[in-house]
């Protein structure tokens, strides 16, 4: 079972890779009430696959059964309501994961001793699984270069590793 907060499925979406992930995963994909408000809104690039996806029960859009401590999480971490429901939700259904490329969200995570997993490690691991060609990873990372928030370092370190050195 993986949670996703807003920046991760956006990101996926966005480089067209949000389908065959959820498609080849074999757990269930949850997102809280706010990650889906604040992905689904109109005009976005992503809302019509995500919107799709939780229409066809590929992703689940799940309630928060105690709301309580979003606001300190928030607090806590300096993160976003989106990325504390993602924190909760994942501990309240007992979650494996967390997807998240959100530098404070991963901080939380090692503190809550959350497993958690960027966009950028997903697409490299769709290319090792060979659900992507090599060049197809290559072009998708440098959208995902130019759309999220990545040191050159973790860039230059998955085009290594889709390189195959």
């Amino acid at each position: 079972m993986i949670v996703f907060d807003s920046s991760t499925l956006i990101l996926l979406a966005r480089i067209d890779m949000l389908e065959t992930l959820v498609s080849n995963y074999h757990g269930a994909v949850l997102i809280p009430e706010k990650v889906k408000s604040e992905v689904c809104l109109k005009g976005r690039e992503e809302t019509p696959v995500v919107n799709k996806m939780i229409k066809d029960k590929k992703i689940r859009n799940i309630k928060l059964k105690n709301r309580k401590h979003i606001k300190k999480l928030s607090e806590d971490f300096n993160i976003d309501a989106g990325e504390a429901e993602a924190l909760l939700l994942a501990l309240q259904e007992g979650a494996g994961m967390i997807a998240t490329d959100d530098r404070n969200a991963i901080r939380a995570c090692k503190i809550l001793k959350l497993d958690f997993v960027t966009a950028v490690a997903f697409l490299i691991r769709l290319f090792e699984k060979g659900l992507i060609e090599r060049d197809d990873a290559l072009l998708k990372l440098q959208k995902l270069q130019v759309i999220g928030r990545y040191s050159r370092a973790i860039i230059e370190d998955a085009a290594k590793q889709i390189q195959g050195g």
